[in-house]
């Protein structure tokens, strides 16, 4: 993944760049080890200037948390216990 500066980013794209303090144009997940990593990223991106408009979700299974970029593009961190998921058949 890269994060790049709106500048930047119009050298990739033709299309208009959407204006996350207004609309939301996709919601990245990244699926964590542990606990702990979601937690660990989650305080990162907030040290960083991002902000943490949602609260923190713990399902007993399933640890979800999330931010926001400085302009506002939503990101969730995850973790999921794999001994939870059903089987496949």
């Amino acid at each position: 993944m890269m994060l790049l500066v709106e500048l930047f980013f119009k050298t990739f794209v033709r299309k208009s760049i959407a204006d996350a303090s207004m609309t939301a144009e996709v919601l990245v997940c990244i699926s964590c080890d542990g606990r702990a990593q979601v937690d660990e990223m989650v305080d990162k991106a907030i040290a960083a200037g991002g902000k943490s408009p949602n609260a923190l979700q713990d399902h007993g299974n399933r640890y979800v948390h999330g931010f926001e970029d400085l302009v506002g593009h939503p990101g969730e961190v995850m973790w999921m216990d794999p001994n939870a998921a059903p089987p496949q058949a």
